[in-house]
C-alpha cells in the first residue's frame, strides 16, 4: 500500500510539474511572439511622438493611450520586451558562464584555490542582491552592456556555490577516477564529464534567475539607473507614469507593469515546473 501511494504521489508531483512548464511555455511563446513581431503589432514606432495626443486615453489610433509624451503606449510596451528580455537572458547566460567556471574551478582543485574564491564570493553574497545591484549600477551608469554586467555580476555568486557544491560531489565517482588513469587530461576530465554533469541545479533554477533579473532591470529603470528615456523599456514607463496613476490615467503606467507581472509569471512557473520534475525524480 505505501508503493503504491507512492507511485501515485510521483506520479501527480510529475503531472503538476507538466502543467506549470506547459502553463510557463505558453506565456514565454506569447511573448516571444510579441518581441519577434513588434513591429507589425503597432502603427507607431516606439519614440514617435504624436504631438496632438499628449496623455490621450486608449481608444483609436492608440490602443492603449498615450503618455506624456505623445508616445504609443501600446508600441512601446511591445518594443520594451524585446530589451527586457534580451538582457534579462544575456545577464543570466552570462552569469551561468561565469558562475560555472568559477565553481568549476572551486569545486575539482579544493585548498587555497576554493578558500579564496568562496571568500570572493562571500564578499559580493554579504550585501542584499538589488542593494548591490543598485551601487555597481550607480558606479558603471546606465546603458545596455552596463546593466547586463551588473545583473550578471549579482547573480554569479549563486551559480558558482551550485555548481562547487556538484563537483566536490562528482570528482570522488568512479569514472572520474578512471577517465585520468586512463590517460585523459585533466582539462578534458573537466569539460567532458564533471562539468556537464554538475549543471543540473543550474538549468533549473536558471528560467526563475530570469524573472528575478527582469525585475532587477525594472527596479533600476524605475530609479532612474536603468535604460535612459526616451528608449523604451518597462520599469523606466512606470517611473514615468507613476503620477498619471492619481489623476486617473492608469494606462501610462499599469500596462508596462502588467506585462512584466505576466512575463515574470512565464518564467516562474517554467522555473517551478522544472524544480518539481528534478524533484519527483529524486524521490
Amino acid at each position: 500500500m505505501a508503493e503504491a501511494s507512492g507511485v501515485r504521489e510521483t506520479g501527480a508531483d510529475r503531472r503538476f510539474a507538466s502543467s506549470l512548464i506547459t502553463v510557463g511555455s505558453v506565456i514565454l511563446a506569447v511573448v516571444a511572439v510579441a518581441v519577434l513581431f513588434a513591429p507589425l503589432l503597432s502603427s507607431w514606432g516606439p519614440e514617435e511622438i504624436d504631438p496632438l495626443a499628449s496623455l490621450a486615453p486608449p481608444g483609436g489610433a492608440h490602443p492603449l493611450g498615450t503618455d506624456l509624451n505623445g508616445m504609443d503606449v501600446w508600441s512601446r510596451v511591445l518594443h520594451a520586451a524585446r530589451l527586457d528580455v534580451g538582457i534579462a537572458v544575456a545577464a543570466v547566460a552570462l552569469a551561468v558562464v561565469a558562475g560555472s567556471l568559477v565553481g568549476l574551478v572551486a569545486g575539482y582543485r579544493g585548498g587555497w584555490a576554493d578558500d579564496v574564491l568562496m571568500r570572493v564570493l562571500d564578499v559580493f553574497q554579504a550585501f542584499p542582491t538589488f542593494i548591490l545591484a543598485l551601487a555597481v549600477a550607480a558606479l558603471l551608469g546606465g546603458g545596455t552592456a552596463n546593466l547586463i554586467a551588473v545583473i550578471a555580476l549579482v547573480n554569479a555568486p549563486a551559480y558558482a556555490r551550485l555548481v562547487r557544491a556538484e563537483v566536490r560531489s562528482i570528482r570522488e565517482l568512479p569514472f572520474v577516477e578512471a577517465s585520468l588513469t586512463s590517460g585523459s587530461s585533466f582539462w578534458g576530465v573537466l569539460w567532458r564529464h564533471v562539468l556537464p554533469n554538475s549543471l543540473t541545479p543550474v538549468r533549473v533554477i536558471a528560467p526563475l534567475n530570469c524573472g528575478w533579473a527582469m525585475l532587477t532591470l525594472a527596479g533600476l529603470s524605475f530609479l532612474g539607473l536603468g535604460v535612459p528615456l526616451p528608449t523604451a523599456e518597462w520599469g523606466a514607463m512606470i517611473s514615468l507614469g507613476s503620477g498619471d496613476v492619481v489623476a486617473g490615467r492608469w494606462w501610462t503606467s499599469v500596462p508596462p507593469g502588467l506585462f512584466l507581472l505576466i512575463c515574470v509569471l512565464g518564467f516562474s512557473l517554467l522555473g517551478e515546473g522544472l524544480q518539481e520534475r528534478a524533484d519527483s525524480k529524486r524521490r
